[in-house]
């Protein structure tokens, strides 16, 4: 930036050139009628426009190199952000806003509005020199001046209000157009399209609505600023003029100062027409930083864990949503060593999501904590942690990619055996040799080109691949047939076989097969935690009872009694 300000400089001394040129025309050429000191003029007015241009040129790159160097400066943090936010609860509307913020300023630092404001603290030696020629061209410069930038501040307050209605409004409108993009076979199906057109309209009117409302403002005073500009370099001749007739000026000063003067309130109207751009651009630099102060990385640890293998610790643990208050599961206590296999069950909205997401810290713990050998979680960094966890969630979740590289998580240096054994273990390697390109086969956004029986397989080879410790498994044989419930179930028997710790969610036998300890939620509360066997034989005892048992329960006990006989598989 300081260079580019030495360039502004440059380019504003060299804007003097045009109206010493008309000064010495009018006053030395024209009463002389000397054709070599006009041919001499010409020529070094022309090398100083030619340098002007290419000063200029320089500049706006120089502009554009910054723009991009501040993106690139930024981008790490700017990602963190984008993959942090959705976990913190935040609304749609605000989940993009920091990719939005930060093109935002890049497309203001490489456009004319900061030309501008390097140009005006220039203004004093243009007025500097209409002084020089006669006080009241200066003066009229001074007042002149004054008024310009008064139109500048109006137009600060007035437009700030237009600027934030239109700026959320167009937000709004691209969050439907996001979710119309991601359910649009839901829309179809269900026969929705008319009745989401029209949300689309009443968005669309509104961000049209707003945005011209702000547009109004913005052309109203940049009118009113263009007008007073033309009203000073007119009253600029004027004034010349009468100072010619009456012997105190030049015809050269005369024509000479109108010329000055423009180039004085040039970089003013210049920021008035981008005023628009540059009240967008600082509340984009006001969001991201709060926005990067609130997701910034915490602190990398200052000694790196070994990977975890002897024990789960969940002491007194509490989760709540993202964003909200209350408590989705809380004072949960367990403990498992490597090696076991937990069936966590329990009927829809009990917690049983909430809490896998816990334990591999996906979601922030509101009280307790999960140890992994002794520590807490959140004492590794985040890519470590990831590599000593395996996570299935509901919904798979791939990426376009190869099919090696979702099963490999995008590592970079990950080796074919790394990806075979992973492939092996979740019993797919068959299934990937049969792709149109086996492990190569790119499988498009969100594993499109795949069956939804596929993608879950591949996800379970994702959540093996490496070797974790802990692995959670969320609904995985939601999609599997038959041979894909075997191939779970031997999975799960090769993990706990390594002496990996294995956490299923599940509603159906087959995926429960192979686990020796079971946990069963009710409204967020542990109702029963044991060995699975034992588990299982006691509410296939109390399923009868608690059949007979009459509609008003006397104790809390039979009330957990009847919720594990409710959500226990036959």
């Amino acid at each position: 930036m300081t260079g580019i300000a030495v360039f502004s400089g440059v380019i504003n001394l060299l804007m003097l050139s045009g109206s010493l040129y008309m000064l010495q025309v009018y006053d030395r050429v024209i009463p002389s009628r000397n054709i070599a000191t006009l041919l001499g003029l010409s020529l070094v007015v022309l090398l100083a426009y030619l340098v002007q241009g290419y000063a200029d040129a320089l500049r706006s790159r120089m502009l554009s190199r910054v723009g991009t160097l501040f993106d690139v400066g930024l981008q790490e943090a700017i990602h963190t952000a984008l993959a942090t936010l959705p976990l913190r609860g935040v609304k749609p509307i605000l989940m993009q806003q920091p990719l939005r913020d930060l093109d935002q300023i890049r497309a203001f630092m490489s456009g004319m509005g900061p030309t501008a404001f390097l140009d005006m603290p220039w203004i004093p030696i243009f007025i500097i020199a209409l002084f020089l020629f006669h006080p009241a061209i200066g003066v009229t410069a001074v007042l002149g001046t004054v008024a310009i930038i008064a139109m500048t501040v109006l137009t600060e307050r007035v437009s700030r209000g237009a600027a934030r209605a239109a700026m959320d409004s167009s937000a709004q409108r691209q969050v439907l157009a996001d979710a119309t993009r991601q359910n649009a076979e839901v829309i179809r199906a269900l026969g929705m399209q008319d009745r989401f057109t029209a949300r689309w309209s009443q968005a669309n009117e509104r961000c049209l609505r707003e945005n011209g409302r702000a547009s109004d403002v913005y052309a109203n005073l940049g009118s009113a600023a263009k007008v007073l500009r033309y009203v000073l370099q007119s009253g600029m001749l004027g004034i010349g003029a009468y100072l010619v007739v009456t012997d105190k000026a030049s015809g050269g000063i005369m024509i000479a100062s109108s010329i000055m003067m423009g180039r004085a309130l040039a970089p003013v109207e210049v920021a008035l027409g981008s005023w628009k751009q540059l009240v967008a651009a600082r509340q984009s630099i006001a969001r991201l930083r709060e926005i990067l102060k609130v997701t910034a990385a915490p602190p990398a640890p200052p000694v790196m864990l070994p990977r975890p293998c002897r024990e789960l610790l969940v002491q007194d643990l509490a989760v709540t949503a993202p964003g909200t208050d209350k408590a989705i599961v809380s004072h949960i206590s367990f403990s498992l060593t490597a090696g076991m296999g937990l069936a966590l069950l329990g009927a829809s909205a009990s917690g049983k999501t909430s809490l896998s997401k816990a334990l591999v810290g996906i979601w922030p713990v509101s009280n307790g904590v999960v140890r992994l050998d002794g520590a807490a979680i959140d004492q590794w960094r985040n890519e470590d942690l990831g590599r000593h966890v395996g996570y299935l969630p509901q919904d798979v979740a791939l990426f376009d990619g190869t099919v090696a590289e979702n099963i490999c998580r995008f590592e970079d240096q990950a080796t074919s055996e790394a990806i075979l054994k992973a492939a092996q273990i979740a019993g797919v390697h068959d299934i990937i040799l049969r792709l149109p390109e086996g492990y190569s086969t790119r499988i498009g956004e969100g594993g499109m080109s795949l069956s939804a029986g596929q993608r879950q397989r591949i996800g379970l080879a994702r959540a093996v691949y490496g070797d974790p410790f802990l692995v959670v498994l969320d609904e995985p044989n939601a999609n599997l047939d038959a041979e894909g419930e075997g191939a779970l179930a031997r999975a799960i028997q090769i993990l706990r076989r390594d002496k990996s710790i294995v956490i299923v969610i599940s509603h159906r036998p087959s995926a429960l097969s192979e686990l020796n300890m079971a946990m069963v939620l009710h409204e967020g509360k542990t109702v029963a935690f044991g060995s699975r066997d034992e588990i299982f034989a006691r509410v296939h005892t109390e399923k009868t009872v608690a059949t007979r048992r009459p509609a008003t329960v006397s104790s809390a006990n039979q009330i957990g009694q009847t919720q594990v006989a409710e959500v226990v598989p036959s």
